[in-house]
């Protein structure tokens, strides 16, 4: 199975950490995120990533090259404009290829057990979702679950930037920058998202008091 990593944002609410680091590469216990992140689908077994890159990308690439070192092969989706979440996958598409693929946000620190994924979406579904409680700061959360099915939106779990896709989610998804969101409101209004909770370690290390928070996590 593929996996893609998203690291072309931008990172503003970490200014100014990341005026000149993208927030992929901040360091977590000496180690940069993203390296983590790499590591943890590496014990899954998932070895061939696609990452797409736009705000301080060339530093990305120095940093990981072709992923030899880490044991995995990396390809690049390089992006001349922010595509955002949606417009992203959709331009990496052709690299990902036809069959189901693993997302993951390259902003979130997480102990969350890759291998824990279904290896197949069921006939059922476009997407799998991976929700975590929602946080206290949140006074809604993304969406509501029961019996392995993401029901509404709203409720008391939010998305925490880990997926399953099938690339026939993205038919008929326009070019250009648009959130990934949209896509999976489209395949709950018909019934096609499945989900999985997962109970430990999750931020997306939204601010500066945050990140300050979880910088030394597995030191």
């Amino acid at each position: 199975m593929k996996a893609m990593i998203l690291a072309a944002g931008q990172g503003r609410r970490l200014a100014p950490l990341t005026d000149n680091t993208p927030k992929p590469l901040l360091p977590i216990a000496g180690e940069p995120l993203l390296v983590r992140q790499v590591r943890q689908l590496r014990a899954a077994g998932v070895t061939d990533l696609v990452i797409n890159l736009y705000h301080l990308g060339e530093q990305i690439e120095a940093a990981l090259g072709n992923g030899h070192e880490l044991g995995v092969d990396i390809r690049y989706s390089r992006e001349s404009t922010l595509l955002d979440t949606g417009g992203g996958i959709v331009k990496a598409l052709p690299l990902l290829g036809n069959e189901p693929f693993m997302l993951l946000n390259g902003d979130i620190l997480t102990d969350f057990e890759f291998a824990t994924l279904p290896q197949r979406l069921d006939p059922t579904s476009l997407a799998h979702l991976v929700l975590t409680a929602k946080p206290a700061n949140r006074d809604v959360g993304d969406f509501a679950f029961a019996d392995g099915r993401v029901i509404r939106r709203g409720g008391d779990w939010v998305y925490c930037g880990i997926a399953l896709l099938h690339a026939d989610l993205f038919v008929g998804a326009r070019a250009g920058p648009f959130s990934l969101r949209e896509l999976y409101f489209k395949a709950l209004a018909t019934g096609q998202l499945s989900a999985q909770i997962h109970h430990g370690l999750w931020t997306d290390i939204g601010t500066l008091d945050e990140y300050a928070a979880v910088r030394d996590v597995g030191s």
